[in-house]
């Protein structure tokens, strides 16, 4: 999950908890919207944690490696 999908179920979880005020059997939306409001914050964070192992925009990888000969020849 990305920051975009984080963040989109963070704001429908939002509407569903605080916005919706209808009442239906079986489903309680609130409830609903809070678990979403809480994966997408999870999603966020994870996110942003990881975000440098990702690379993120910009990155570049260099090879450090580097190869040396010795010459046995007498001089």
């Amino acid at each position: 999950m990305g920051l975009g999908v984080g963040i989109f179920l963070l704001a429908v979880g939002a509407v569903l908890a605080f916005a919706i005020h209808v009442t239906t059997s079986g489903v309680d939306l609130h409830t609903i919207g809070y678990i979403l409001m809480g994966v997408g914050a999870l999603g966020i964070v994870l996110s942003l944690i990881f975000w440098s192992s990702w690379g993120g925009p910009g990155y570049v990888r260099r090879n450090g490696t580097t190869t040396t000969t010795i010459d046995d020849r007498p001089i």
